[in-house]
C-alpha cells in the first residue's frame, strides 16, 4: 500500500503528514504508524498527522504520537498541519480547523508564518516547582534554575511517565524565568 506524505517540522517537533481526506489510511495501524515514526527504520518523526474532511470546519487534524498511539492536540503539529493544508489549497489564509480537544482558529501570514490559536486552560495546577496545565494536551512545567544545564532527554523521561502521569504521560517543559518579562524554555 502506497501513500505520499510531507515532511514538515515546527519548532524542533517533525511530523508525517498526509492528506487523508478520503480515508484510505490504516488509521487503526498502529505498528504501522510507529514504524513510519520510527527514526532507524522508518521515515521519522515525532508524530503522524492525518488531515481529514470535516463536516464542522475546513478540516481535520488526527494526531498520533512516534508511539504509534492516537493523542491529543499537538500545537507544533497543529502549526505544521495548518501550513500543510495552505501548500495544498485546501485552506485560504485564514481557517478553523477540527481537533481532538475541539476547533482551533489559525491565520497565515504573508510569510507563511502560522498563528494558531489554542484554547483555552481550564486550570492551573500548581505543585511548588511544577505546574500542570492541559492545552488540548498534558503539560508539565518545570521551573528550573539553569536551563541549559538540564538533560532534557533523561530528566524529561523521568518526568512524562512517573507519577502523576503514568502511562498517560505529559509534555514536559522545563522553564528558567530570565527577568519578569522573559524565559527561557526546553522542552521533551
Amino acid at each position: 500500500m502506497d501513500f505520499q506524505f510531507d515532511k514538515y517540522q515546527g519548532a524542533g517537533n517533525d511530523f508525517i503528514i498526509l492528506d487523508d481526506r478520503t480515508q484510505k489510511f490504516p488509521s487503526d495501524d498502529y505498528d504501522r504508524i510507529k514504524w513510519l515514526c520510527n527514526r532507524n527504520f522508518g521515515i521519522g518523526a515525532d508524530g503522524l498527522i492525518l488531515i481529514r474532511d470535516s463536516e464542522k470546519t475546513d478540516f481535520k487534524m488526527v494526531y498520533f504520537n512516534a508511539d504509534g498511539n492516537e493523542s491529543t492536540m499537538c500545537g507544533n503539529g497543529g502549526r505544521c498541519a495548518v501550513a500543510f493544508c495552505r501548500a495544498n489549497d485546501i485552506i485560504g489564509l485564514k481557517t478553523t480547523f477540527e481537533a481532538s480537544d475541539g476547533l482551533h482558529k489559525a491565520v497565515v501570514d504573508q510569510e507563511g508564518l502560522v498563528c494558531l490559536e489554542m484554547n483555552d486552560i481550564d486550570s492551573i495546577t500548581n505543585n511548588g516547582d511544577s505546574m500542570f496545565i492541559d492545552t488540548g494536551s498534558p503539560h508539565h512545567l518545570e521551573f528550573v534554575s539553569d536551563v541549559l544545564a538540564v538533560n532534557v532527554k533523561t530528566k524529561g523521561a523521568e518526568i512524562r511517565y512517573g507519577a502523576p502521569y503514568f502511562e498517560a504521560g505529559s509534555n514536559v517543559n522545563f522553564i528558567e524565568k530570565i527577568n519578569e518579562e522573559e524565559s527561557i524554555t526546553r522542552n521533551l
